[in-house]
């Protein structure tokens, strides 16, 4: 190797090694920077933008704890890196405070433009909101609703202090996104107005998805009852048949022979588990075992159902097993609201299946209704023990 050659050589070498030498200063700078950074407090950030003078992010957390210098730090943090939206946001809402609307609008549509999440477009819709600007204000609620964080409740509240409209609300707002109907609903819930959320709901049970859907629709259905709305309630439940969410049979009341596990809600059966009750569903009907420890009144099954004016019968099916006649089980029809009852059934007891018919009418004030049956100890009997199967039960209309 000639003199030439071997000094390019050394000097090659003495390049890697310069190269690497600098590769890990410049890694423990980084890694020192990062350490005090961590520390968050405000002497460890000015320490860690010492090693790190150009990392945007630590002047920006200084800013944030550091309250005396924070138009300068926050402007810093931008000019180091322009799509920094939260200096931004921060730096705008500072100008604000000061009175320089023009330059606080200006930073805060810039953060908007270089960051279209949720965040500078809620802060638009305030600013907007805080300029009396309601065009403008509308404009970025809508933008905002359009990349919706995990909960933007505060949202929604912000739009009824502009105008407690729930329809306005959502026609400004609402834009078919699932995620966006399903938190409006829970909004209109907590603001307890049920007549919008009946449209809510139906949207979304249009859009949305039995998997995450499906109970939040079921307590809808169980307000509407509550509130002794029977026809936003059943209207609601058929929607949720035809999408194919539950299965809902043509007979009333729904699972005529409680050969399904029961659903949660209304228009299914309710079975009370009591102790010395017990009761389970399964392909031969309704089983219940007393053992002689139950309470001396309670509701075995439950079910909402409506029925248009009209004459009815009900029919059912069931047998006992040592559990004597006038005992106190019976099947009772009330109007869910009052509590008048307008069918009451003699007592079930017998060992042999047995197939039973009671009339009845319903007038138009008594639509909403509440099936039950009922075990309530007649006087001068002990307490039941024995075991009762319905095998069925169904409320027929009738010329």
């Amino acid at each position: 190797m000639t003199h030439t050659n071997r000094a390019l050589a050394i000097s090659a070498r003495l390049a890697i090694v310069s190269a690497c030498a600098l590769g890990v200063w410049s890694s423990w700078r980084i890694a020192r920077a990062d350490h005090f950074f961590r520390q968050d407090t405000a002497e460890s950030l000015r320490t860690a933008i010492r090693y790190a003078p150009d990392n945007s992010e630590y002047y920006f957390r200084l800013g944030q704890l550091d309250q005396d210098h924070a138009d300068e730090l926050f402007e810093t943090a931008l000019r180091l890196n322009q799509y920094n939206a939260p200096a931004a946001i921060e730096l705008g809402l500072i100008n604000e405070l000061n009175g320089h609307e023009s330059q606080a609008e200006g930073l805060l549509l810039h953060a908007a433009n270089v960051d279209r999440t949720y965040l500078p477009r809620w802060t638009l819709a305030n600013f907007y909101l805080r300029r009396d600007d309601i065009q403008a204000f509308w404009t970025w609620a809508r933008k905002s609703a359009e990349m919706p964080s995990e909960n933007i409740g505060a949202l929604f509240n912000l739009c009824w202090r502009v105008s407690p409209d729930p329809e306005l609300i959502s026609q400004r707002l609402m834009n078919g996104d699932p995620e966006l109907t399903r938190q409006y609903l829970s909004f209109l819930l907590g603001k307890d107005q049920l007549v919008a959320a009946a449209t809510t709901s139906m949207q979304l049970a249009r859009t949305g998805a039995p998997e995450t859907d499906r109970a939040s629709l079921f307590s809808v259905i169980d307000e509407f009852v509550a509130a002794n709305d029977g026809a936003q309630a059943i209207s609601l439940w058929h929607e949720l048949s035809q999408q194919r969410w539950v299965v809902a049979d043509p007979e009333i009341p729904n699972n005529p022979s409680f050969a399904r596990e029961p659903l949660h809600v209304s228009f299914d059966w309710k079975l009370q588990m009591e102790p010395g009750l017990h009761s389970w569903p399964g392909p031969s009907g309704l089983e219940t075992e007393f053992s002689g420890d139950e309470p001396e009144s309670s509701t075995i099954a439950e079910q909402t159902v409506i029925l248009a004016p009209g004459k009815y019968i009900m029919k059912y099916a069931y047998r006992t097993k040592d559990i004597a006649p006038g005992t106190g089980i019976h099947w009772q029809l009330l109007n869910a609201k009052t509590g008048l009852v307008l069918a009451d059934s003699p007592s079930l007891s017998c060992q042999s299946l047995n197939r039973v018919v009671l009339p009845f009418s319903v007038n138009p004030e008594n639509s909403l209704l509440s099936l039950s049956l009922i075990y309530k100890r007649a006087l001068g009997t002990p307490r039941i023990s024995g075991t009762l199967v319905i095998l069925s039960i169904e409320l027929q209309r009738v010329p």
